[in-house]
């Protein structure tokens, strides 16, 4: 059978995910897990849970299943664990022939879309905290899914 060419473009945005968070992530410095910018902020560590939550619960929805994930933060290390976790079992769903329970575009416009804007939140908190990301070419950098 011949992989569908939407289900792959959504392997790929998930490996774009994991790929862009762990520029994020990676080498954080001590303390940066619970900065936070206002009161009402999430921190760091909240963002990261809400990832895994995020990604977690994409892979019910592709199964048709609803659940409602409101994880509270862990261990910065643990939720990290938690992430490439989560994004290891998605992708392995994905990368069979089960049929899913919606279409792919509800999932980039959804999920997928928002995964990347909390990313995005990651590195501007990075900046904001003193320790920005270094510059990646983003464009030029073979991401291939099911590689974490």
């Amino acid at each position: 059978m011949e992989p569908d060419p939407k289900r792959e473009l959504l392997r790929h945005m998930l490996a774009t995910v994991a790929f862009r968070c762990g520029i994020a992530i990676d080498n954080a410095p001590f303390g940066f897990e619970d900065f936070r910018v206002g009161g009402s902020a999430r921190s760091p560590a909240e963002i990261l849970a809400h990832l895994g939550d995020l990604i977690e619960g994409t892979r019910y929805l592709l199964q048709g299943q609803f659940v409602s994930l409101a994880s509270k933060p862990h261990r910065w290390d643990d939720e990290i664990a938690r992430f490439y976790t989560a994004i290891r079992e998605l992708d392995s769903f994905l990368a069979t022939d089960m049929p899913l329970a919606h279409p792919v575009e509800k999932f980039v416009q959804g999920p997928i879309g928002d995964a990347l804007t909390h990313v995005g939140q990651i590195v501007m908190l990075r900046r904001i905290f003193g320790s920005p990301i270094t510059q990646e070419p983003y464009f030029s950098i073979e991401i291939v899914p099911g590689v974490f």
